[in-house]
């Protein structure tokens, strides 16, 4: 059967285009190329426990559609207020507050918010699409093709012109659990100063409210790219970091390594979305920043964008 959009990815931005279409009255499908929906809303269960591993947070801003889906979460307990102020980090693990509008974290792990956007979506996992068109998906018919990723993602897939033309950054996140807590209880997330290898320490016991003695600890990109191949060797420099920052002696009782070889953009496009007949995309990357606001905020306005033509 074709529907009137299929939407390319099942990360957040779209999740928020499938559902501003069906708001509409349209009919969509999302394809998605993992077993569960998130993209980099992603969590993974370790030792019984989901870990965030991709987005260490969101914030709202000024996104009204986007605060009003949040509240609705917060109503539901599937979202909660986590923190105003982070610490930065010098070379010798000094700390300096560095207050800033609330970050908000998800108690079951951030993918659980997609999958409550997925709720109630024609959604199909573990759908590897090869090749997309103007209206077509792997040569079949498929309506209006939103292509919700990474930019460099979306290339490989068309020899379309997507309209932006960004450079993205990779991350390796690396788990780091203890047989308990060995750091202050204030630090609940860290920015580094120009750390050659750490770029952002989240507490992740405190973000999702359950105190797990678990960080999760974001590379630099530059330590990301030596990894690629194997993430898993990013875990020591990593851990050797993390030693001199926070002071810890103590080795950890287990390690988890997860490469997001696109997990940022360098620059964003200043423009909510690219519509182009037949062949559309959204993200981060299409906004003013990089952000999971703003990956709602996308595919939010393009799924209102293609429905009200």
């Amino acid at each position: 059967m074709t529907v009137d959009v299929t939407v390319v990815g099942g990360g957040i931005s779209g999740l928020a285009c499938a559902r501003a279409v069906r708001d509409a009255g349209g009919s969509v499908r999302v394809l998605d190329r993992g077993r569960r929906v998130g993209g980099r809303l992603s969590s993974r269960t370790i030792d019984g426990r989901a870990v965030d591993l991709g987005a260490s947070y969101f914030v709202v801003g000024e996104a009204d559609g986007f605060g009003h889906v949040v509240a609705d979460w917060e109503e539901r307990g599937l979202a909660r207020p986590w923190t105003d102020t982070f610490q930065v980090l010098d070379a010798d693990g000094g700390q300096t507050p560095k207050p800033g509008p609330m970050r908000w974290a998800a108690p079951s792990g951030l993918r659980s918010l997609a999958l409550d956007l997925a709720d109630g979506l024609d959604v199909v996992s573990e759908r590897v699409v090869d090749r997309v068109e103007p209206y077509r998906v792997d040569g079949e018919d498929a309506g209006e093709v939103v292509l919700a990723m990474p930019a460099p993602q979306a290339q490989r897939l068309t020899d379309a012109a997507l309209g932006g033309d960004q450079e993205w950054e990779p991350v390796i996140a690396v788990v780091l659990r203890w047989p308990e807590r060995m750091w202050d209880a204030d630090l609940h997330g860290a920015f580094t100063d120009a750390d050659a290898d750490v770029s952002f320490i989240a507490d992740d016991g405190d973000r999702r409210g359950d105190g797990a003695p678990v960080l999760v600890v974001h590379t630099t990109a530059e330590r990301a790219r030596r990894h690629l191949d194997d993430p898993e060797g990013a875990v020591g420099p990593v851990l050797a970091a993390i030693r001199r920052l926070l002071r810890i002696d103590v080795d950890p009782v287990a390690t988890y390594a997860h490469r997001w070889t696109f997990a940022r953009p360098g620059q964003t496009t200043g423009q909510p979305f690219f519509r182009s007949p037949g062949l559309s995309a959204c993200g981060d990357a299409w906004g003013r920043s990089a952000a999971v606001r703003t990956a709602w905020t996308s595919g939010d306005a393009l799924g209102r964008a293609l429905t009200a033509s």
